[in-house]
């Protein structure tokens, strides 16, 4: 029975969701198709939750709204909304139905009872309201105290500076032995000084943490007794997920203190965030927040009411409606100002540049209003671009302010070391992909290159299985990606066989190298620098065990692999031509040669028709330091060595021809894929010139120091 409080006050409309102020606390939530909302404070009975409701009679843009004196932070509530049910149209309004507030700051509780979520009986298009009341099995809404401990100084790295890290905050702290028990696998984990000591010591600069807003399981894990353990299932987009907090209900405060250690060691936050979908799936699916609150104003339904998939999660967020884009732009805002995020990676972004579900649209209204507002315009802004769909596969396709995961980079480095291809896809993804990006007037770094990623083999795993093995899934193996591009180097799976092991580590060196020397933004995936496998699963998505968290035993081959990629980001690191701001363009340099010139193995330039043999294996990138166009933190231009990268993927052995003096007095190896540290057998100055040997399969760097001209 809802009444109204006399002492309700009306209050304001904007901002969205539960904020206390004068006394109370003033709530708003957006329906159009309401006819009246109660809210719902929820608070603990003898035998089951019990529910105060009070009617919320302002509505004002079609936000219902009102001040409730009396309440503080910690107060559970929920909504239910009266209205019409039409599910023809996706209007699905059932009082039954306690809701959470999509702008709750934080969230309690999991779903429980399955039927009890649901709105409908029978046949979702068809059928009538459920009856069944969902308090108890629904999660709950909690008012959150404002402001908290202060997050640091934003490092501000230079986008071509920036080499990204994705983890998972829970995977990656489980098994640390340095962090206490309570703390691992929480914010307050990835704190930890010890864990902080190995991100510094790789030469990392972000941090890019798999979803962290409050997500729920969908019905089929839930009925299987399996958990979306990568998170990419949102319930609440202004809510830090409560399961990765040390103490459940101060999630806010530790996950500020997570951000405050990072920002400390000079490390930025970038957030993976899910603004394609939501945990309600399709229209057969529960009904916890936005589904009961305004469908249509949500989500993309089709003509009979159906929500249209355009995201393989069985609903697509609408941005083309204003509903959306200010949730979308409101939640962002907030990580980013009063929880210290510096960046985002949006997923299947493609989705969110297609409005009412037509044609990707790079100036489409989401897209434009993030990238206009004025703080996420300040903010390192990554898209996925691509979609569930033929039409959403969009690499190089968005706007100028975004760099893009580029999975032409993943895929054509995994051709070329596999022996699949020649080299000429490769040197386009060497040198920053001036093919997908220079077009649009972006820079190199927009590039944001990788070989692996959360989604798919690990770095171990893809050189170690031709095929993947998701049996521990509960799928019978049909899910997860067929085209891995991957080798197992001559047996699938564990072997004892040191020449499979040896050809192993070695192709795994080869691909570290190819992405931390190439041109644009490098990410590595948490646990390839210490040789952690999946056992040939590349969907993991609902194992929260061993299968998905990161391994910090130590043994030999780790170890090593660990040093090859501190060695390898030291040297991006020193080196500013490895990493410049802007595109090769042939330009001629002060060493009277062009800014990036291409070698056979003979030591002659690359021609027209040696790019089109997919035969050879064998490539040199001679890139001139002498004008590399990076920065210093003052803004002047600094001058670097030159570089000599050399790339072999054959198996066997290849004569290689150094090239002429004019691109160097001399050539000094540095790095060396054939050892298991990368550290070269010789570092003697090597003349132009001079013929040397590539053994197979192999990635070397040489130095060509820079003369007094």
């Amino acid at each position: 029975m809802s009444h109204t409080d006399p002492r309700t006050l009306p209050g304001h409309p904007f901002p969205l969701g539960a904020h206390p102020e004068a006394g109370g606390v003033r709530f708003a939530v957006a329906s159009s198709v309401a006819e009246s909302v109660e809210l719902c404070l929820v608070g603990d009975g003898d035998d089951a939750p019990v529910e105060q409701r009070i009617e919320l009679t302002e509505r004002t843009f079609g936000i219902w709204h009102a001040l409730v004196p009396g309440i503080t932070p910690g107060q559970r509530y929920g909504y239910r909304v009266h209205g019409p049910w039409e599910p023809g149209r996706g209007i699905r309004c059932n009082p039954a139905k306690l809701l959470v507030d999509p702008y709750a700051r934080r969230i309690t509780g999991t779903v429980g009872d399955l039927a009890a979520v649901r709105a409908h009986r029978g046949d979702a298009l068809t059928g009538a309201p459920s009856r069944l009341d969902s308090r108890g099995s629904v999660p709950l809404s909690v008012v959150a105290a404002a402001g908290g401990s202060a997050t640091g100084a934003r490092p501000d790295v230079p986008f071509e500076e920036t080499v990204v890290y994705e983890l998972h905050v829970r995977g990656f702290t489980k098994l640390h032995p340095e962090v206490p028990k309570h703390q691992r696998g929480t914010y307050l984990g990835m704190a930890h000084p010890a864990v902080i000591e190995h991100l510094v010591r790789l030469g990392v600069t972000a941090v890019e943490l798999l979803p962290v807003h409050s997500h729920s399981d969908e019905p089929m894990l839930l009925r299987s007794g399996r958990h979306n353990y990568w998170g990419y299932s949102t319930l609440g987009f202004l809510a830090p997920h409560e399961g990765y907090a040390c103490r459940p209900g101060h999630e806010i405060e530790e996950f500020r203190t997570m951000v405050a250690a990072l920002h400390a060691a000079g490390i930025e936050v970038i957030l993976d965030v899910v603004y394609n979908h939501t945990c309600e799936g399709g229209v057969d699916g529960p009904t916890l927040s936005m589904r009961g609150l305004d469908a249509p104003a949500y989500y993309l339904l089709d003509d009979a009411g159906r929500d249209i998939d355009l995201t393989g999660c069985g609903n697509t967020l609408d941005p083309g409606s204003p509903t959306v884009v200010r949730l979308v732009t409101d939640s962002m805002r907030y990580f980013a100002t009063e929880l210290g995020v510096d960046g985002f990676r949006l997923d299947l972004a493609s989705a969110l540049g297609r409005p009412r579900g037509g044609a990707f649209d790079p100036n489409s209204t989401l897209l434009t209003a993030i990238t206009t507002d004025p703080v996420l315009s300040n903010r390192k802004l990554i898209a996925e671009p691509w979609d569930a769909t033929g039409e959403g596969y969009r690499v190089g396709g968005f706007g100028g302010q975004w760099a893009e995961w580029n999975g032409r980079f993943r895929d054509g480095a995994r051709d070329f070391w596999r022996g699949a291809t020649g080299p000429r896809d490769l040197a386009y993804r060497l040198s920053g992909s001036s093919d997908l990006y220079a077009g649009s007037g972006r820079r190199p770094w927009a590039s944001i290159n990788f070989i692996t990623a959360h989604d798919g083999f690990t770095l171990r795993d893809l050189v170690s299985y031709d095929h993947k093995h998701n049996q521990e899934n509960g799928e019978h193996n049909r899910d997860g990606t067929d085209d891995n591009r991957s080798w197992n180097c001559g047996a699938e799976g564990e072997t004892g066989d040191p020449t499979v092991l040896a050809l192993r580590d070695r192709q795994a060196r080869n691909l570290l190298g190819t992405l931390l020397l190439s041109t644009g933004t490098p990410m590595l995936c948490a646990g390839d620098e210490r040789w952690r496998t999946q056992h040939g699963n590349n969907n993991p998505y609902c194992l929260d065990n061993h299968t998905s968290w990161f391994d910090w035993a130590v043994d030999a081959r780790a170890e090593d692999l660990l040093a090859f990629t501190r060695r390898l980001t030291a040297l991006r690191a020193e080196s500013p031509a490895l990493r410049q701001p802007h595109f090769f363009d042939g330009r001629p340099t002060r060493s009277g040669e062009p800014d990036l010139v291409w070698f056979r193995a003979d030591g002659e330039v690359m021609t027209d028709e040696d790019w089109f043999d997919e035969g050879n294996r064998t490539l040199g990138m001679w890139i001139d330091g002498s004008e590399c166009l990076s920065r210093n933190r003052e803004g002047e231009l600094v001058a670097d060595d030159s570089w000599l990268l050399l790339l072999h993927s054959g198996p066997d052995a290849v004569e290689f021809t150094l090239p002429s003096q004019r691109y160097g007095e001399c050539f000094v190896p540095v790095l060396d894929s054939g050892t298991p540290r990368g550290v070269p057998a010789a570092v003697d100055p090597l003349s132009p010139g001079k013929a040397m040997v590539l053994t197979g399969r192999t990635l070397l760097l040489l130095r060509a120091p820079r003369t007094n001209q």
